[in-house]
């Protein structure tokens, strides 16, 4: 066992804060390194202040790691030591599921490992996150992270950008498809910019009209602020899909109203209130509300490979762990561009 630095809460109330704990040495198939930067998710806070209830104290947040591979066990074979690797929102999964043998460990049929907040798959042990100085984790779950781009920007990729990237591949979204993207944080930025990418036409919604520019700039091209009753209008009955990418309570039924007939609202955003949606705003344009759940191994990797290869990564502002708290703050109130990523090496 060796002994981990760390900031972690012990009850919903808590403020992050130092604090040491055991990760166990790397077994055969273990991949052991240190972290160099972790993003801070809005799920982060949500976790911490136990909003989606069940969360397990002490806790560690942090699930989108980037880091260098300090130690490997005797059976690993993907990786060495030196090798820039991450690490998403989950560590390990039943692996004999139809889920997990299709390479969507994400839906794990008999529940995956998440990196924190979780329990491995002995369900006794808990797990603990990436606002620390290590980890260690099964070959299997660690990804290869390309050297080209900037390692703290890369970070968000491992949650932000698997969330928006999936969908968008899932329902083969790009050139002639309208896209909304509602909400443009951490997730709406990265799927502004993987949607314009894939060719399709994006517009985004939101309730800010101050961000018109810097979603022109991240290559959307149209603007709607949702206040405006005449815009509204110029959008009602016009996309093809919807990435609603919104963390806060918010009208569900208002943003069906924007799709066209057998449009899609896929829901990545995750409220940390139950919302209700009557079942004619659905059956009178035939029209889906969906969701979904970052991304398998595999098609994370795919996605690193294909930021990789065009100089796709996240816009983010680079912390001090000690201010983490601050971050929290800061996001609630929508004062961040558009990631913040902590840099590991302050955490001494």
């Amino acid at each position: 066992m060796a002994t981990t630095k760390a900031y972690a809460v012990h009850n919903s109330t808590d403020p992050l804060q130092p604090w040491n704990f055991e990760r166990r040495e790397p077994g055969v198939n273990d991949v052991e390194f240190e972290i160099l930067y972790c993003g801070v998710c809005h799920s982060d806070i949500h976790q911490v202040r136990n909003e989606w209830g069940g969360s397990i104290y002490p806790m560690v947040p942090g699930h989108e790691i980037v880091g260098k591979v300090t130690r490997v066990g005797t059976g690993v074979t993907k990786f060495k030591a030196g090798d820039t690797v991450g690490v998403g929102c989950f560590v390990d999964s039943c692996r004999t599921c139809d889920n997990c043998k299709d390479g969507q460990e994400q839906y794990c049929s008999n529940g995956h490992s998440q990196t924190y907040n979780s329990f491995e798959q002995d369900k006794v042990t808990p797990t603990y996150g990436g606002y620390s100085k290590s980890i260690v984790v099964n070959q299997d779950f660690v990804l290869h992270v390309s050297d080209k781009l900037p390692l703290d920007a890369v970070a968000p990729l491992l949650c932000a950008g698997i969330t928006t990237y999936s969908p968008l591949k899932h329902w083969k979204i790009g050139k002639g498809h309208k896209v909304a993207v509602a909400g443009l944080g951490g997730l709406g930025h990265m799927a502004v910019k993987f949607a314009v990418s894939f060719g399709a036409e994006v517009t985004v919604l939101s309730t800010s009209a101050n961000k018109e520019a810097d979603a022109l700039k991240l290559g959307a091209h149209k603007f709607v602020v949702i206040k405006d009753e005449a815009q509204l209008k110029s959008v009602t009955n016009y996309f093809d899909f919807i990435i609603d990418t919104i963390s806060a309570e918010h009208d569900y039924v208002t943003y069906l109203s924007f799709l066209k007939t057998n449009g899609v609202q896929i829901c990545v955003g995750a409220p940390p209130t139950p919302a209700a949606v009557h079942v004619f705003n659905l059956i009178g344009g035939r029209k889906s509300l969906a969701g979904s759940l970052v991304g398998g191994l595999p098609e994370t990797q795919e996605m690193l490979d294909y930021c990789a290869e065009h100089n796709i990564v996240s816009d983010i502002e680079l912390i001090d762990i000690k201010n983490v708290e601050d971050s929290y703050k800061r996001m609630l109130k929508g004062d961040v561009k558009y990631r913040f990523v902590i840099d590991m090496a302050t955490l001494s």
